[in-house]
This record gives structure tokens, C-alpha cells and sequence, in this order.
């Protein structure tokens, strides 16, 4: 990231700046966001989900997890809206939301890989 210019005046003007403060609505659904990818597990469901529609037994047997905390993390993921889900029968699978999801999943993975 570039820093200012040398010199003693701040490079943006006050409408820029102005221009640039998020309305809180689009801060309250970024962070809801960001917080779906601040957990270990959550961040390690999201990682399974990559391949596609997985049903929620086998995300409790690849994380060797209790189905009560699987289904509680999945229920922060929905509410987040990064995942979603469909039953069939007895069984419930999920998703990744849409390929937004899975670019921002992308991006932190491969960020995290940067160290």
C-alpha cells in the first residue's frame, strides 16, 4: 500500500474522504461476513465445501467434530449467508452460497499461504 506524499498536507480532500465512509449497513453485512471466515472450524467447513455439496455426516466424520457443534457452526455460516443448505430425506447438504463466497474463500486462503 502506498503511503502519502512527503510534505506536511493529508492527500485526500474531505469530499473523497467523505465519499469514502461505508454506510453502516454494507459495515454491518462485511463484517457478518468476515466473522464466518474468523473461526477454525467454520473456516475448515468452508474449506470442504470447495468441492462441492456435502452432506452434514460427512462434514462431522472429515473434521471428526460432534454433530452438535458441526450444525451450530453451520448455523453461523447460514446466518452469515455463506453457505446454504438443501434436505433431502433424512439428510441435509451444503453448499457454498454463490462463486462470491468462493472467490473470498480463495482469496484468504491463498493469502494465508503468503507467509
Amino acid at each position: 500500500m502506498k503511503g502519502p506524499p512527503a510534505g506536511d498536507q493529508c492527500h485526500l480532500s474531505p469530499a473523497e474522504l467523505a465519499a469514502a465512509v461505508l454506510p453502516a449497513p454494507t459495515v454491518e453485512e462485511a463484517v457478518r461476513l468476515a466473522k464466518g471466515f474468523a473461526d477454525p472450524t467454520r473456516l475448515r467447513i468452508l474449506a470442504l465445501l470447495r468441492l462441492g455439496e456435502v452432506c452434514v455426516h460427512q462434514i462431522v466424520d472429515a473434521l471428526g467434530l460432534e454433530q452438535s457443534a458441526v450444525s451450530h457452526q453451520l448455523g453461523t455460516l447460514r446466518a452469515a449467508r455463506l453457505v446454504e443448505s438443501t434436505r433431502r430425506g433424512r439428510h441435509v447438504y451444503y453448499r457454498l452460497a454463490d462463486e462470491h463466497v468462493a472467490a473470498m474463500l480463495e482469496g484468504v486462503l491463498l493469502h494465508s499461504q503468503e507467509v
